[in-house]
């Protein structure tokens, strides 16, 4: 049995386990998956666990074993399959935009021929026959001329008929394609783009009974592609003093897989942040210590340098004549070498030698930054390790191994600097070392580097998700991560949810949270003589409710769509409703200049300020009036008040007041007027006159 045929027989010999998405966290960008699969361990221990998306970030996988029946996990990797897709796998969506591309070319191709026609009938003329120099001059026959010019116009009065029902079809052929278009754009990435369908699984490996029964696995991976900004609808009846404050998210997600039926939960923290801790290395005086052994190091095997002597002795390898004709090697044409054929190797002068030997236990060269290769602990694994002067870039490592120019002295070797290696977080990561192949240079092969195959569908598949990020936000909403400020928030759904992954928006009922609330009246006369209706809301629970759009309801009606600041636990915000056309406010001032003082040297401006408020409401309201006073900054220039208003506290934000501003506060019952007095007197003194003149409105 060949190779295929037994790496084919091992697959199919490996249980295969469903699973099911049952919670996914959704954070600033991207969203955190939990999935549940069930079934019975199998003798070999090895479980094949599928239905994972293809977007997934091969290094988030996480499993663990649910319930205590003495089963654990002892290995887990993620491994991507090929198989074609079902024959009853819906794809109405992708025949019909075919149907309709082919529709809209063959409507272009009839009007063109039809724009051809009419440009050949166009071109008809009378062409008068040559006359030679001894021929008499003939009549011209205009009863010919005339039959031939109606002839060509009532040609071309049916072709142009017929040009504007051709012109006409591709414009519909042209918006059914449109249609078609942004409906398969839109379409759920959950369904196979080609005609093969790739499947992503975790292998797993578990240890245990073998009598454990059923075992239940829970699967936590991280996906790109997911976005929220919450979204708010405030229901508030009049009189009352509490209001039921409902959150919704605004979910939008193309992260391959519809979450059909999940608990969401909602977070403001970045899911790629650091997690990593710092380290502070001790500062010792005295005698010098050595270094500790870096954990996860060893000398280099014995014997590395000889392992690839046999392939060294071979020769280079065959090329093909496509890559020979691409690199510039193959001395003749690509038309020269027959379709298949492999040309015949490739003199010592057209390639690169091949590397030497490495010393066994020697450093390897500086040019690729000074790493120790060294075998893994004894699991098998091998790291590569670097020493003390590996901040060095490696893209200058052909500079320094390449031979000088004619006439230049060759550089010296770098010096080794004593000292245990200093491997880096990723060196020690051994799952994520790929092992280099014998066509390696510079001592490379044979040993474990970091870094894993470049895949270009995956690639492919999270640029398409990471596309959600840039969706333009529903009206007044803001990124959960600029309006939480320095704290992180989660929020659960109260039940599950659906949100398909077409990448556009879906509103999910997150839950109620239940806010103080009561109805003030804000106007500034001095301004406008408008009155303002806000809802003075008071967050009473341990949660900050972010910015976002909020639908003002009252009762019953729904009223307008406003934007909600940040409201951090305990605090209070308003929320502005629009002009109240049942309370009016009037403004008169009154200005009066004197002199004062022993020889009438201080100049006195008295302003008297008048507010009438009248409510023609049903219902008691309270009115804020606010004014304002100058501000001096001339410890000469004095300013009395003579009113009893008050002066606001210091405010946060979009509440923080102006200086010089001052707030009356007046109950006013339904059917009633109110009249609020008051002024402020300016005393300057001779020689402070103020710029511009004295008097102010």
């Amino acid at each position: 049995m060949n190779a295929a045929g037994a790496e084919r027989m091992t697959d199919q010999s490996v249980t295969r386990w469903g699973s099911s998405l049952d919670s996914v966290v959704v954070y600033a960008q991207g969203a955190l998956c939990r999935r549940l699969a069930r079934g019975a361990v199998p003798r070999d221990r090895h479980v094949r666990v599928t239905g994972l998306p293809r977007s997934l970030d091969p290094g988030s996988l996480r499993v663990r074993v649910l319930g205590a029946s003495g089963v654990r996990v002892t290995e887990a990797r993620v491994e991507v399959e090929a198989e074609l897709p079902r024959p009853d796998a819906p794809d109405t969506l992708r025949r019909e935009y075919r149907r309709l591309l082919d529709a809209y070319a063959a409507a272009q191709e009839r009007r063109d021929r039809q724009l051809s026609v009419i440009k050949e009938v166009s071109a008809l003329h009378p062409v008068p026959p040559g006359r030679k120099r001894d021929d008499p001059h003939r009549r011209t026959p205009a009863d010919a001329w005339l039959e031939l010019a109606d002839f060509v116009d009532e040609r071309l009065t049916g072709l142009h008929l017929r040009l504007v029902e051709l012109e006409e079809a591709v414009r519909g052929a042209e918006h059914a394609l449109t249609v078609a278009t942004d409906r398969l754009e839109r379409e759920s990435t959950d369904a196979p783009s080609a005609h093969v369908e790739t499947s992503v699984c975790a292998v797993l490996s578990l240890d245990g009974p073998s009598d454990a029964g059923d075992v239940e696995l829970e699967l936590e991976y991280g996906v790109p592609g997911a976005v929220w900004v919450p979204a708010y609808r405030l229901t508030h009846r009049q009189g009352d003093d509490s209001g039921n404050l409902v959150l919704r998210a605004s979910v939008a997600q193309r992260t391959g897989e519809d979450w059909t039926g999940v608990r969401i939960a909602l977070a403001t923290a970045d899911l790629r942040r650091r997690t990593d801790l710092p380290r502070l290395r001790s500062v010792r005086i005295g005698r010098s210590q050595p270094a500790p052994a870096p954990s996860g190091w060893r000398e280099p095997p014995a014997g590395l340098g000889g392992l690839f002597s046999g392939y060294d002795a071979a020769g280079p390898a065959p090329v093909r004549a496509s890559e020979a004709v691409a690199a510039g090697v193959w001395p003749g044409s690509a038309d020269d070498v027959p379709p298949g054929s492999v040309p015949p190797p490739a003199p010592r002068g057209y390639g690169a030698p091949p590397p030497p030997p490495v010393a066994v236990g020697g450093p390897l060269p500086e040019a690729f930054g000074g790493a120790v290769p060294a075998p893994a602990p004894p699991a098998g694994a091998q790291s590569l390790t670097r020493s003390r002067s590996a901040g060095r870039s490696r893209a200058k490592a052909p500079a320094a191994m390449a031979p000088p120019a004619p006439g230049m002295t060759a550089p010296l070797p770098p010096v080794p600097v004593a000292g245990p290696p200093e491997p880096s977080s990723a060196e020690l990561d051994y799952a994520a070392l790929t092992l280099a192949g014998p066509d390696e240079q510079g001592g490379r092969r044979g040993l474990l580097f970091p870094g894993s195959p470049f895949d270009p569908v995956a690639a492919e598949y999270r640029r398409r998700a990471e596309a959600a990020a840039m969706l333009p936000l529903p009206g007044h909403a803001v990124r959960p991560r600029e309006s939480a400020g320095s704290f992180d928030h989660r929020f659960d759904a109260a039940a599950r949810a659906d949100v398909p992954s077409d990448g556009t928006w879906h509103t999910v009922t997150v839950g109620e949270i239940p806010v103080g609330l009561r109805t003030e009246y804000l106007c500034v006369p001095s301004v406008e003589p408008v009155v303002y209706g806000t809802l003075v809301l008071s967050n009473a629970t341990g949660q900050a409710l972010l910015a976002g759009p909020v639908e003002v309801v009252v009762d019953d009606e729904f009223l307008l769509t406003a934007a909600l600041p940040t409201l951090a636990p305990g605090g209070e915000r308003r929320v502005g409703l629009g002009p109240a056309e049942g309370i009016r406010v009037t403004r008169r001032t009154n200005l009066h200049e004197s002199t004062a003082g022993l020889r009438n040297n201080t100049t006195v401006l008295d302003h008297r300020v008048h507010v009438e408020l009248a409510n023609r409401l049903a219902r008691p309201v309270i009115v804020e009036v606010r004014e304002r006073v100058p501000v001096s900054s001339e410890p000469d220039v004095r300013i009395e008040e003579r009113a009893d208003w008050t002066v606001p506290e210091e405010g946060e934000g979009p509440d923080r007041h102006a200086p010089g501003t001052r707030v009356w506060r007046r109950d006013l019952p339904a059917g009633t007027t109110a009249a609020l007095d008051g002024g402020y007197a300016i005393r300057i003194p001779a020689g402070k006159a103020l710029a511009g003149g004295n008097r102010r409105s």
